[in-house]
């Protein structure tokens, strides 16, 4: 668990594709988010800590659908069917369709329940007192966000921007020069000691991906 001000971060990285789940929750509060639970034993392992902590699970929130940020939704929402689910705007499908996230080309088919909560970009979301606010950062997917917190100075920014690297733009709906444009304008943009917590690899910040990430360099060609 590590604490930035007044925001509590405990991560869990699922094996297979080395995805980050997180569990946020305000200091000295009991409201918490599961951020893209994953694959078991990864989303166990996020509904444990709920309990650890003695939390109460608000939602499970997406960055994005893909198979590997939701695997874990069904799990988890088992264990606490109080929480809501939210999705981004325009990747609801993706939850409970195989093919929309990519699991049926694994053979391994995943749905979720349905999204009780569509999330477009300047959405603002509560964590308790906390105040999040949903950053367009598709590119990598269809409809991909990333959630700010300005008191707490951190980013979740899921497969859009990863230490030194971006997310992939191969798959269905993906554009790299969307994604660089969006990664410029909405997360370069955050004070530089903004840390980011991304869907794969260890947390940076935003002075370390703008000086440092080879794909957000001048001159750079895909």
């Amino acid at each position: 668990m590590i604490t930035h001000g007044p925001l509590n971060i405990e991560s869990f990285v699922e094996a297979s594709f080395g995805e980050n789940g997180y569990l946020l929750w305000p200091v000295d509060q009991t409201d918490a988010w599961i951020v893209d639970p994953g694959f078991p034993p990864q989303s166990q392992q996020l509904t444990d800590a709920v309990s650890t902590h003695e939390l109460t699970l608000r939602a499970i929130l997406m960055t994005h659908c893909h198979a590997d940020h939701m695997a874990g939704v069904r799990t988890v929402h088992d264990a606490y069917p109080e929480a809501d689910i939210w999705a981004p705007r325009g990747e609801e499908d993706m939850l409970i369709d195989p093919h929309a996230n990519l699991s049926a080309l694994f053979s391994n088919p995943v749905t979720a329940p349905p999204a009780t909560r569509s999330i477009n970009p300047g959405d603002e979301l509560m964590l308790g007192t906390l105040r999040f606010v949903a950053l367009d950062v598709k590119g990598h997917s269809a409809g991909g966000l990333a959630y700010y917190c300005a008191d707490a100075g951190v980013v979740l920014t899921g497969d859009a921007l990863f230490a030194s690297g971006i997310g992939r733009t191969d798959f269905p709906g993906g554009s790299f020069n969307q994604l660089i444009s969006n990664i410029r304008e909405h997360l370069l943009s955050l004070p530089d000691d903004t840390v980011i917590y991304s869907g794969h690899g260890p947390a940076t910040t935003v002075a370390d991906e703008r000086n440092h990430n080879p794909f957000l360099q001048e001159g750079f060609v895909p």
